[in-house]
């Protein structure tokens, strides 16, 4: 997992409209507020990725713009953001590049077998692409308040 103060690694990931996004378009411009999950059909993180764009305007209004990343190929996530009404960015990183150099992909043992996991995590980086604040999701209900609560503060 990253530390605060350091430089957040560069990345270019396409959103759910195939567009691609790169965390340098928002340099010295807006706040952002990454978050990266494991898959969109998981309850949790579809409660997360519900209340951030439920959010997102709170988070535009200081500055900040939220982005979702998961492993999920892009047709998943524009159903994902279809069936939910879904605003947010949501990136798909299918092999796991990005997830890695944020240090939230890891191996785990699972039924004997080792299956490869996304942690739940939120990095808020400043304008200048340096990690502020890194909050591993505890409750998913009040990691998005917790989150704001945080970008205000900046």
């Amino acid at each position: 997992m990253l530390k605060v103060g350091q430089q957040a690694p560069a990345f270019e990931l396409p959103d759910s409209g195939m567009e691609m996004v790169s965390l340098s378009r928002y340099k010295g411009k807006s706040k952002v507020v990454l978050f990266f999950y494991p898959r969109d059909s998981m309850p949790q993180c579809r409660e997360e990725a519900i209340n951030f764009s439920d959010r997102e305007e709170d988070f535009l209004s200081h500055g900040a713009v939220v982005m979702g990343v998961s492993q999920d190929d892009i047709l998943c996530h524009a159903d994902f953001c279809e069936a939910h009404g879904l605003n947010s960015l949501l990136l798909s990183d299918v092999e796991g590049e990005v997830c890695r150099r944020y240090g939230v992909l890891h191996e785990k043992e699972m039924g004997g077998h080792m299956r490869t996991c996304v942690d739940r995590v939120t990095y808020v980086i400043d304008r200048d692409g340096v990690v502020r604040h890194v909050v591993p999701v505890q409750n998913s209900r009040d990691h998005v308040v917790e989150v704001l609560k945080l970008v205000k503060e900046m």
